[in-house]
């Protein structure tokens, strides 16, 4: 990802921690040594993770843009 947005890096490092508790719960750091399916978890863990938080962010800076026109004098 070329320049992330602050939405997108606060994304990156939510997943990163979700990731990281996926593989303190299998007892695993090396990477390598994840079967198949833990690697599979590990991957939807990571990407759902970014997903829905990206999309949470959205929606407050969507509400907050809004409270911002509703307030508008113009």
């Amino acid at each position: 990802m070329i320049d992330p947005t602050p939405n997108e890096q606060n994304a990156m490092t939510h997943a990163g921690e979700l990731g990281g508790e996926y593989l303190d719960s299998i007892a695993k750091s090396d990477l390598a040594t994840l079967s198949l399916e833990e690697w599979r978890t590990f991957i939807e863990v990571i990407v759902t993770g970014y997903c829905d938080h990206l999309r949470d962010l959205a929606a407050r800076d969507d509400e907050h843009i809004r409270a911002m026109q509703e307030r508008a004098p113009f």
